[in-house]
């Protein structure tokens, strides 16, 4: 006698069921295999919201400034996003990982002024000071990254320490140095044209004359990119972001990431630093204090997490850009510079608003 198939009984290939069989459960296929539609990967990425923002604040200035879209005008633009982009790609970078750094605005400062004290007492060749100056930022990095590791200490607590020690080493030694608050000009010093054309020169790209640092901050944006997305030390900067403890437990070497990351931090400080330097000629010591968090409002604006783990160096340069475009764009329409940190907070506020929504919306659809 035939039974019909029941709940647990498989169709055959004639629609009987087999009894006593198990039913066949369907392939599970791999999520990093199924391909997606452009806008679903666009939902995906970090920088999504920061770009959407972007092109709002350039449609809006564009509107209600005049000289918005002048060459010079997006020139001075360009420039002045760039010294916030320099810093806020590797500080991205240093959040993906689960990070803070709030010594990078003074460092910018230090390097600067290790490289004109060193060459003018010294009466060396600028490059000499310029060499000299790499190296205590580096090591300024180094011993964030290796206090933090050999501490277990929050890297909050570790930089806010290193922020008031530089903050104080700035104004003391200057000052003992120099006299005064302001370093000695070295403008006529051997090496410093040669110096000034590598930090602190102008590029003419057709009709538009762009600084040097628009070019700094492009290669930087483009070297963090390759890394996050191209390379195992880009897995690593994820996972422990994501978590120290199972990003370990994988075998990824934890202290020598974020010792790297720090590093990564500091060699962007010394860019900044050196241009700082070659474009002014002089540096006064009590620069820089603020600028940390403006560097890491950048990446948050970019779609960086607080928390670590996810964000993009695109992302964080998008957020420089809007910083640049906010800070001009006021100027160019004519109002009131006052509300410039105003306008800024509402642009922070609502570009996280923006893209939690957007990370929520893509988790939705995985």
């Amino acid at each position: 006698m035939t039974g019909t198939a029941g709940p647990d009984t498989p169709a055959g290939p004639g629609g009987q069921g087999e009894p006593g069989k198990p039913a066949p459960q369907p392939a599970k296929v791999d999520e990093r295999l199924v391909r997606r539609s452009l806008p679903a990967r666009l939902m995906r990425r970090p920088e999504l919201g920061a770009v959407v923002g972007a092109i709002a604040l350039f449609l809006f200035f564009a509107f209600v400034a005049d000289s918005f879209l002048r060459p010079s005008s997006l020139s001075t633009v360009l420039y002045f996003s760039s010294t916030i982009g320099i810093m806020a790609v590797p500080v991205a970078l240093l959040m993906i990982g689960g990070e803070f750094d709030l010594s990078t605005g003074v460092m910018v400062t230090s390097s600067a002024l290790v490289s004109s004290m060193f060459s003018y007492q010294m009466t060396a060749n600028v490059w000499v000071g310029v060499g000299v100056s790499l190296l205590v930022t580096l090591a300024i990095g180094f011993f964030n990254g290796f206090m933090l590791t050999r501490t277990k200490l929050p890297s909050f607590i570790i930089t806010l320490a290193t922020f008031l020690m530089l903050t104080g080493l700035n104004l003391g030694l200057t000052k003992l140095i120099s006299g005064t608050v302001t370093t000695k000009t070295i403008g006529d010093m051997e090496g410093f044209d040669s110096a000034r054309q590598v930090f602190a020169s102008q590029v003419t790209l057709g009709s538009v004359d762009l600084q040097i640092t628009v070019l700094w901050w492009v290669v930087l944006v483009a070297v963090a990119t390759w890394i996050l997305l191209r390379t195992r030390a880009g897995n690593w900067i994820f996972a422990v972001g994501g978590g120290v403890d199972a990003a370990r437990a994988v075998g990824v070497p934890v202290a020598r990431t974020k010792i790297g990351l720090y590093l990564g931090v500091a060699f962007a400080a010394w860019i900044s630093g050196q241009h700082l330097l070659f474009n002014y000629d002089t540096v006064q010591s009590g620069e820089g204090v603020g600028n940390e968090l403006i560097y890491i409002a950048a990446a948050v604006i970019g779609g960086c997490l607080l928390t670590g783990g996810y964000g993009s160096a695109v992302g964080a340069a998008v957020g420089a850009l809007i910083f640049g475009m906010s800070n001009k764009g006021i100027v160019y329409a004519q109002w009131n510079p006052d509300w410039f940190k105003f306008f800024l907070g509402a642009m922070l506020l609502l570009a996280t608003l923006l893209n939690a929504w957007i990370r929520k919306r893509a988790e939705a659809t995985r």
